[in-house]
């Protein structure tokens, strides 16, 4: 048995039901779940691991519900600076189409360290193609060295150009091959069992490049298994006009109609929707993924999160495509969403405790998980601490949690994953990131110059 301690941290944020914040707070942990959660003063004295947190918060770890990490290797691409969703994909997809299994492995390694960065502990990633041998293994094999908690979403691309879609037929499969690997992935690799460190989702791209017969049959499928679905939904206008054209629906009714709503289901975006398809949303359980950095990169629009929340949605926050960011800082990405939904006109639409419900609660709901996400007994032991006597944070002391999503984000400088230390005083504790982002850089510029 392994225990660990954190005591003495100026505040810590449970995001517990009861909203509890504990000064001098602290937490005991044994094998990597919570046993206590209290005053330091009410916590053993003696762990194999102690932590003291003075001078920091403690909130629980970030929960990254949407991501394409193979994008962090065309970050910022001359070619697509300045361009709308779908002429930045028919860019970009010639690019990816030259990705390799060590290019797919090394940006995932990169982007997910980013993300620990930033307080992140579990992470969806949406992988859709998989040209020259690429496999959803590649990436799963980087989480699992790094020890975040990931949750790969098999994704899938099958409507190529010739057959009326928007990716270029070099970067799709054929349908029976798509479900065939999501069946091996799902049997290799998911892990059901509560704290699981590895589970599948099935992920087909979007409606404008996948058939309905496999948004279909990847829900059957899934189903069969018990696993989470997910897709991009609603993001541009674009789309919706696509929609109506090939489809004669709009995209929510659409894959409605496909059997993709219900609490087993969350999309990504959801910028472009109405009042029905909203209440549709809370009626069904499915959840929402909002990507506000993304969202204003791409011109895409705001998603509607308080009218969201309002009705009931569920909503959790993803980074995005690290090309359509171009960052993976889910503190970052929680800022943004708070300060987003306020500029249309309410100062109040959303406030700092709010995004950061997004950030924890809400992305473990999203992922369909109930042993992450807020800091309490049989809870995960996955949590991230900032220091508070920074610059970034002057003055902003009168309110901690407030200061982390008001002030210049800032990195954890404390990240414990299933009660292992994985940052420690801001560094990584079995981590070379200097020769990884040598490599990853390498690997960039052969991509991009081709």
């Amino acid at each position: 048995m392994s225990t660990l301690l954190l005591k003495h941290a100026d505040l810590l944020v449970t995001m517990d039901d009861a909203g509890r914040r504990i000064e001098d707070g602290g937490l005991y942990a044994e094998d990597g779940v919570i046993l206590q959660v209290g005053p330091s003063a009410e916590l053993p004295d003696e762990a194999d691991e102690i932590i003291d947190a003075r001078g920091r918060i403690i909130i629980p770890g970030l929960v990254n519900t949407h991501h394409h990490l193979y994008q962090t290797l065309t970050r910022a691409a001359p070619e697509a600076q300045n361009a709308d969703l779908f002429h930045w994909l028919k860019t970009l997809y010639l690019i990816w189409a030259r990705l390799t299994p060590e290019a797919v492995y090394i940006s995932a390694k990169l982007g997910l360290a980013e993300l620990m960065r930033s307080g992140c502990t579990t992470s969806s990633d949406h992988l859709y193609l998989f040209p020259n041998g690429s496999r959803i293994d590649d990436e799963i094999q980087a989480a699992v060295e790094l020890g975040i908690r990931f949750h790969a979403a098999r994704g899938s691309m099958s409507l190529g150009e010739s057959k009326g879609g928007l990716p270029p037929d070099s970067v799709v499969e054929e349908e029976d091959a798509i479900l065939a690997d999501c069946r091996r992935a799902i049997e290799t690799f998911h892990q059901p069992e509560r704290y699981g460190m590895v589970r599948i989702v099935v992920a087909p791209c979007s409606p404008f490049s996948v058939t309905p017969d496999l948004m279909r049959e990847s829900a059957a499928l899934a189903r069969s298994y018990g696993v989470h679905m997910h897709t991009h939904l609603a993001e541009t206008r674009d789309e919706e006009q696509f929609c109506l054209e090939k489809f004669g629906r709009r995209p929510v009714e659409y894959v409605e109609d496909l059997g993709w709503m219900g609490e087993d289901v969350w999309h990504a975006h959801c910028v472009h929707v109405n009042a029905q398809e909203i209440e549709l949303f809370a009626s069904t359980g499915a959840g929402v993924c909002h990507c506000p950095s993304s969202n204003m990169r791409l011109a895409s629009g705001i998603a509607p999160v308080k009218a969201y929340l309002a009705a009931g949605v569920n909503v959790g926050l993803g980074v995005d495509g690290s090309a359509s960011n171009d960052s993976s800082h889910m503190l970052a990405e929680a800022r943004q969403a708070m300060l987003l939904q306020r500029v249309t006109g309410d100062p109040a639409a959303l406030n700092a405790e709010q995004a950061l419900w997004l950030a924890t609660r809400g992305g473990a709901r999203n992922l369909g998980r109930d042993d992450i996400g807020h800091l309490a007994p049989d809870m995960a032991a996955d949590f991230a601490g900032f220091r508070l006597d920074v610059i970034d944070y002057a003055g902003a002391l009168h309110d901690p949690l407030a200061a982390l999503l008001f002030c210049n984000p800032t990195y954890a400088d404390i990240l414990v994953i299933q009660g292992k230390v994985r940052i420690r005083d801001g560094h990584f504790v079995d981590l070379d990131p200097i020769s990884l982002i040598e490599r990853h850089n390498a690997i960039a510029r052969e991509l991009v110059r081709g």
